[in-house]
């Protein structure tokens, strides 16, 4: 199949990002402007996807059921007691990639869970309203959500989801024997499979235009969309990751993209090679289109329609906030694309920001920096609560 037409030099958001808005930072960070004529290597992977995933929903998925089959796997990775066909399956797939590889470093993923936890509800603010939102500027790698009916099932249910497995990957030991994390990502990768199936026989989806569904690239995209995009937005709010931490970050996420099924070579090991990276996929993106607007304005409602806070007048106190943020991540010109309102209120979250780079600067002392991991992580897993109460449906 001849390049997928998505593939085009973006001359709108993207290119506006680089050179106006905060991957102009980057760049300077970078010291140079990569060559997008270096972005021709990588467009092969828009025909690329997880064939082992997929291999599993065709042996098994499709025959038993999404339900029985994602339990087996659960029980598989639990005590490996799975009998009847799903064992010989899930045998099959394990071997085909080694769940604690050489390159593994405890140690680095101990510090990116860690500085993930300590960024507490702030950092939940960077995966809502930058990453997240920011991310439905490419109208090519949110087709998937469109094809599953992520507008019907509405943006409270994909909130809930993003939540329960980031929690979960940035728990203590998640990535050690028996850790949830384990658990979470390859259940999360066989989703992807489950959707991209399901897409391909039961929907008109076009391949010509797109690419394959949750493709290869797309899928570094996503994975650079948690690392990269997260730290950015992180020292945006004020945030000063050590460059521990930063490395640690990095590397928790070079081992979940492992495990998603993206080709170990396409990871980064740092951030230049990240910069790197997100800039040949930007820059080759089409502008957002309907759909992405159709989505940017469902996660704007999502904070009035949900349960929580229990008063209505709260709930639009908590979306004046949202949009606080969405502009002061993503800019005017972002914002304006996706037709993000301005704020009309929201503006105290300038407090909040000089009491977070007030504290940052004590984050250097180990009683500071223990007691934030402690408290940032428990309350990020009180927002899950919450989520898992009031926003699921």
């Amino acid at each position: 199949m001849e390049t997928p037409s998505r593939y085009q030099v973006n001359t709108t958001s993207f290119d506006h990002y680089w050179k106006k808005g905060a991957g102009l930072l980057l760049l300077q960070q970078l010291g140079y402007t990569p060559d997008i004529r270096n972005a021709d290597s990588f467009k092969k992977y828009l025909l690329e996807w997880d064939r082992d995933g997929d291999a599993v929903v065709h042996r098994l998925y499709s025959r038993v059921g999404f339900v029985k089959a994602h339990a087996a796997l659960e029980a598989y990775m639990g005590n490996g007691t799975v009998t009847g066909e799903a064992a010989p399956v899930f045998d099959a797939f394990f071997n085909t990639f080694e769940l604690y590889p050489s390159w593994l470093d405890h140690g680095k993923i101990d510090k990116g869970i860690e500085l993930s936890q300590r960024t507490g509800i702030p950092g939940l603010l960077v995966l809502r309203n930058y990453c997240l939102m920011g991310g439905y500027e490419s109208a090519a790698i949110n087709k998937p959500l469109i094809y599953t009916g992520a507008l019907k099932k509405g943006a409270a249910k994909r909130l809930t989801e993003t939540t329960l497995f980031w929690i979960n990957i940035t728990r203590a030991g998640a990535f050690k024997k028996n850790g949830r994390g384990l658990f979470h990502v390859l259940s999360t990768r066989l989703i992807h499979s489950y959707s991209r199936v399901a897409i391909l026989e039961k929907t008109d989806w076009d391949a010509a235009q797109w690419g394959v569904p949750l493709n290869t690239w797309d899928m570094l995209a996503t994975q650079l969309g948690f690392s990269l995009v997260f730290l950015t937005g992180l020292r945006r709010m004020g945030f000063r990751p050590s460059a521990e931490e930063t490395e640690g970050l990095f590397h928790l996420w070079k081992y979940i993209g492992y495990l998603l099924g993206i080709p170990v070579e396409l990871l980064p090991e740092n951030e230049p090679e990240a910069i790197e990276a997100l800039y040949y996929w930007t820059m080759t993106q089409a502008r957002g289109d309907g759909d992405s607007v159709a989505l940017a304005q469902a996660l704007i409602r999502e904070t009035i329609t949900s349960g929580f806070p229990k008063s209505i007048l709260a709930r639009k106190l908590m979306q004046q906030l949202h949009l606080f943020y969405n502009h002061f991540f993503l800019g005017a010109y972002s914002c304006r694309l996706l037709q993000i309102p301005k704020p009309v209120a929201g503006n105290i979250a300038h407090l909040f920001l000089w009491r977070l780079r007030w504290m940052e600067r004590k984050m250097n002392q180990p009683d500071v920096r223990e007691k934030a991991i402690r408290e940032g992580g428990a309350r990020q897993a009180h927002a899950l609560e919450i989520y898992l109460k009031y926003k699921r449906f």
